[in-house]
């Protein structure tokens, strides 16, 4: 019973769609922290700078202030603002992921397939025999 359950998830755990799915998404979490660092390191300075040294990660709102027994309540959008922002990197880098497989993919439907192999012309024994068939069935 054991070793049943354990075969099965195996063959589960080693289809090739699980495994795709697997490396996806690891190298989406990857791609996702990339996307992060470049817009709380790269992007959003500069645009903080434009709007007069603004830092963005700052950026909230407070209900509540801080007491000596409590911590602060804020809304962090700031945070918010910057998670929007690389969202929409993300999506945008996707959406052009999608539109390079498509094309791929239209060029290889697209092109001709290859021509069909002519048909091997029959040998000099095969051509007499029929000639010879066919005089006997002239007679």
């Amino acid at each position: 019973m054991k070793g049943d359950i354990l075969k099965q998830f195996k063959a589960f755990a080693m289809r090739g769609n699980v495994v795709d799915l697997a490396v996806g998404i690891i190298i989406g979490g990857a791609f996702g922290k990339i996307v992060s660092s470049i817009v709380s390191d790269i992007i959003m300075p500069p645009i903080g700078i434009l709007l007069g040294g603004l830092d963005f990660k700052d950026l909230a709102i407070t209900l509540k202030e801080k007491t000596a027994e409590t911590a602060a309540v804020q809304i962090n959008y700031g945070a918010f603002i910057n998670t929007i922002i690389d969202f929409l990197i993300i999506a945008w880098a996707i959406f052009m992921l999608v539109k390079l497989l498509d094309a791929m993919k239209k060029k290889e439907e697209a092109a001709p397939a290859p021509p069909a192999p002519s048909p091997v012309p029959p040998s000099e024994d095969v051509l007499l025999l029929r000639e010879i068939r066919d005089l006997l069935q002239k007679k």
